[in-house]
């Protein structure tokens, strides 16, 4: 009986294993498509733009407008939905008079192409190259909320922008997973690593960490674990105390604190 027990449990281990191994990309990314044809609508003045990347694929943004603005901001969106989504959310950035620039990730949206770590960080640096052709650096805010912030951290490490803002972001994705299943070897089957919190060392500008600590999804502990390897005369670290994964930017310390750092 204990042996078939035992190979039970090693049946469903294994089994495990295989499954989070083949299916971990639809597990981190939950993607809505968008027909190609769709029209957006945004109160905002915004532009639709696709990007060409280097290995043909093609990367669906949207720059919103406004007068006279201060800069730009680059917002790298979270793992779920798509522009018709993040775009409203990316585009309430425009009150505080900055214009704001936001892309759907490969697969998402309009987006199209194969999803590698490599290549989706390769793609983030291409919109902050097209970016640099209408700003300075110094006009440039990278803004990452959730899983954006990988890509924000990233971009931002490899710039130099005026500042970088994390929202909800992980210390990396194995964190994060390891708190829902703490069995699997990680290191031998993730396909995407997303270490933020290694990238962040090399970060140069002002840093600012928002995270609530009622957020469920991604906890404060990993929040924090990226503020530790940040540069601390440089990296402002904000706990909004009713904040959750999905309510940041409702609570009142986030808008008097994004206000002040915009300003």
């Amino acid at each position: 009986m204990i042996k078939k027990i035992l190979l039970i449990l090693i049946v469903l281990y294994v089994f495990i294993l295989l499954g989070f191994y083949f299916f971990q990309n639809a597990i981190v990314f939950r993607p809505k498509r968008t027909a190609q044809n769709y029209t957006y609508s945004f109160e905002q003045d915004f532009k639709e733009i696709n990007l060409k990347t280097k290995d043909k694929a093609t990367l669906n943004a949207l720059h919103f407008k406004v007068d006279n603005p201060k800069g730009v901001i680059l917002y790298f969106h979270g793992n779920k939905d798509n522009l018709e989504r993040w775009g409203a959310i990316a585009a309430e950035l425009t009150n505080y008079n900055y214009d704001v620039f936001v892309v759907d990730y490969r697969g998402y949206g309009k987006s199209i192409g194969t999803r590698t770590e490599e290549l989706m960080y390769a793609d983030a640096q291409l919109c902050y190259d097209y970016l640099v052709k209408t700003y300075e650096e110094n006009e440039i805010v990278v803004y990452g909320r959730s899983l954006g912030g990988t890509f924000a951290t990233h971009v931002a490490a490899n710039n130099n922008p005026k500042q970088l803002i994390l929202e909800a972001t992980f210390s990396s994705l194995q964190d994060v997973i390891f708190r829902k299943l703490p069995i699997l070897p990680y290191s031998k089957i993730l396909k995407f690593n997303f270490k933020t919190f290694e990238t962040i060392e090399k970060v140069k500008c002002p840093i600012t960490i928002f995270h609530g600590k009622q957020d469920r999804l991604v906890s404060l502990k990993l929040a924090k674990k990226v503020y530790a390897h940040a540069n601390k005369e440089l990296t402002k670290f904000v706990e909004l105390e009713k904040g959750t994964h999905h309510n940041l930017t409702s609570q009142e310390d986030y808008k008097i604190n994004i206000k002040n750092v915009l300003n």
